[in-house]
């Protein structure tokens, strides 16, 4: 009866539950396996920030992330956001990792003012990573010329039908060298105060939640629902943000029949392996 009244009062008079936005974060960062999957990036998730600090009653924004990581330009451009949009709409933080915040997925962690992941969760992996094939002595035994025109002496660099070069490689080290410093410098500035000494903190090694939390790389030890009602009562309600699609996406996908071109289903299949393996890494 006194909901059913409540209804009828100004609103100043009425008892409010206080509601938290969640945005989810889940996937591989900036990698996309078709024009209507994309990977997750800052167009991807702009939308869904906005709505979420938007909310003029919430007094904070709760994150989940899953992922493995990815592009380091677009986690920080992600993290970079995220800050911008809590220091202008006045807005706590508060990052829930699930399975994994690695690499890139813990560099957008970061941007968090409280980091809760689980006890299983998988964190850190604070380095740089290149990987891939050499297909020389393939091409040789199938009897291909490899032929390649360049403007540059060095245009062509890493080719994988080529034999690897000294300097290439050197080049590439430095430039991996260079993003590893602005990860390491990101993690120090958000979590300086935390961070336990340990040498093996910036070499690429990733831990569980609970080592994670001992290492200072989070926070606490918890989950989203148990967390926010401890800290904004036990009323508290969840509103999930979720981007929205295009109406001609929807309209798309429904009207799709019978099987992609072999086109399509290659950039699908290489897209697929590289998800595959960001997540094998991690045991997943």
């Amino acid at each position: 009866m006194r909901d059913w009244l409540s209804r009828f009062l100004p609103k100043k008079w009425r008892k409010t539950s206080p509601v938290i936005p969640v945005i989810r974060m889940t996937g591989p960062i900036g990698l996309g396996g078709s024009p209507l999957k994309s990977g997750l990036s800052l167009a991807t998730i702009a939308g869904p920030l906005e709505k979420a600090f938007s909310h003029k009653q919430a007094p904070a924004v709760a994150i989940s992330i899953n992922s493995p990581g990815g592009s380091p330009v677009q986690s920080r451009l992600i993290f970079e956001r995220i800050r911008q949009l809590a220091e202008e709409k006045e807005k706590d933080v508060f990052v829930f990792v699930e399975d994994v915040a690695a690499s890139g997925g813990y560099m957008i962690a970061l941007a968090g003012d409280e980091i809760i992941a689980d006890p299983s969760s998988v964190v850190g992996s604070i380095g740089v990573v290149s990987a891939g094939f050499g297909f020389v002595d393939a091409i040789a035994k199938l009897g291909v010329e490899r032929r390649v025109y360049t403007s540059g002496t060095r245009k062509a660099v890493l080719d994988p039908f080529r034999p690897e070069n000294e300097g290439d490689i050197e080049h590439l080290k430095a430039l991996q060298s260079e993003v590893h410093e602005i990860f390491i410098e990101m993690v120090k500035l958000r979590r300086g105060e935390v961070l336990a000494d340990d040498e093996d903190l910036f070499s690429g090694l990733f831990w569980s939640g609970k080592s994670g939390l001992q290492l200072g790389l989070v926070d606490r030890l918890g989950d989203m629902r148990s967390v926010l009602k401890e800290k904004f009562g036990k009323d508290v309600k969840l509103k999930l943000v979720e981007a929205s699609k295009p109406f001609f996406a929807r309209r798309l996908v429904g009207q799709m029949t019978g099987l992609p071109n072999s086109d399509t289903m290659a950039r699908d299949l290489v897209a697929v392996a590289e998800e595959r393996a960001l997540w094998q890494r991690y045991g997943f």
